[in-house]
This record gives C-alpha cells, structure tokens and sequence, in this order.
C-alpha cells in the first residue's frame, strides 16, 4: 500500500479525478467505486489554527480566524500501485511530516507514493 496526498484547484477538479478512477451508479443511483483504492477528501484544510477565548457570557469568542487553504485536498491509500495513476502526480505534494490525516496508523513518511 502506498499513501499520496493531493491539492487540486478546487473541488470538482478533485471529484473528477477520483471518478475517472472508476465509478458506477447502483439502481437508486448512488455512485459507488469499482476500484479498490481508499479516498478521503480532506476539503479546505487548515494552515494556521485560529485564536478563540470564551467572553464574559462564557460565549466563543474569535480573537484570530483561522487560514484554510485555498486547494481542495484529498489523500489517497493506493492499493497494488507504486506510482502515481496517470494524471495524478501533477497534483501529489509531498510534505517533510505526517500532514493533517492518518490512514489507519500508517505512517504516510514510510509509505508514501
């Protein structure tokens, strides 16, 4: 198994990128996959955390918003595969830490695509 994490433009992009992978429309016309990948879609994940502290009615209050990306990401747990899908490494990032998702315990450093 390898672990590759992705930022696309925005969301649409993502979803066609992960149709192209392989869907089908059951007969309630739910989509469901035909591959045997694992993908998360992480959206507009979080830069820099926001400040908060509660006021004198114990209400949240925002003291710093916090920074979202403006990419749409999603990570992927890519099954019998050691390369990128075509068309795919164009959007893989490839960070120094574990980043902000985990696939089940596994280290993303030591099975990363």
């Amino acid at each position: 198994m390898k672990i590759g994490k992705y930022n696309f433009k925005n969301e649409e992009q993502a979803l066609q990128k992960i149709v192209d992978l392989g869907v089908e429309i059951d007969f309630e016309g739910n989509e469901y996959p035909t591959h045997n990948h694992l993908v998360v879609k992480l959206g507009h994940i979080i830069l820099e955390n926001g400040e908060y502290e509660l006021n004198e009615n114990a209400e949240m209050q925002i003291i710093k918003e916090p920074l979202f990306s403006d990419k749409f990401h999603i990570d992927v747990l890519w099954h019998d595969l050691e390369n990128h899908p075509y068309g795919w490494k164009t959007y893989s990032v490839d960070l120094d830490n574990e980043g902000c998702h985990e696939f089940m315990g596994l280290s993303y450093l030591e099975h990363k695509i």
